[in-house]
């Protein structure tokens, strides 16, 4: 089967029939963020954290990223209370993104709220690890 060339070009973009779905609901996440979220994209926004350009709630394949950084192909994503029973729909996520190149670090509210350093230590250790 030939392959969409846009999709060889970006394969980021998710199918125009996943996309027709993931696009308002990424919209109304983005006008919409957790707590953890917001604070977390004050300190991503505008390359601020050590030049990167981050995205959020970017759609790749059928899922919506909370944040991503096209040039490292890193994911951040920030993990509330309903993740704690979500763990296997995670791990499964997360092997499909790999197979995008697209490695995910997991980053808990409570991480956010009570050592935000720690938390931007790790992202630019991953940032750093391409």
């Amino acid at each position: 089967m030939a392959q969409d060339p846009d999709r060889r070009e970006n394969p980021y973009l998710s199918p125009p029939e996943w996309w027709n779905l993931l696009k308002p609901a990424a919209r109304e996440m983005r006008h919409e963020p957790t707590k953890a979220e917001d604070i977390l994209w004050s300190y991503l926004r505008d390359r601020r954290l050590a030049g990167y350009k981050f995205r959020r709630q970017h759609a790749v394949d059928r899922f919506i990223l909370d944040f991503y950084c096209p040039a490292s192909q890193l994911a951040v994503e920030v993990d509330g209370p309903i993740h704690e029973r979500t763990a296997i729909e995670d791990a499964e996520r997360d092997s499909v993104l790999a197979t995008y190149g697209i490695r995910v670090l997991r980053v808990r509210n409570e991480e956010i709220f009570e050592n935000i350093q720690a938390v931007l230590t790790a992202i630019r250790a991953a940032l750093a690890n391409k």
